[in-house]
């Protein structure tokens, strides 16, 4: 497995931080939020990825 670091790495880390507080500012039900936000922590690129498709969106409008 490649080594995340350097600019690359705090980008990723940035994006993750992003998708904690979305995810806990969803709608969703709390073990729904649980599960996204290990998802996220577990697998940081990949669990990104699949938040960014698939997860719970944030309760604030589109504007």
């Amino acid at each position: 497995m490649f080594e995340l670091s350097g600019l690359f790495g705090i980008i990723l880390l940035a994006l993750d931080i992003w998708a904690l507080i979305s995810i806990f500012s969803s709608g969703a039900s709390t073990g729904s939020k649980v599960l996204w936000a290990l998802l996220v922590i577990i697998l940081p690129l990949l669990g990104f990825i699949i938040w960014l498709v698939a997860g719970p969106k944030s309760n604030r409008a589109a504007v």
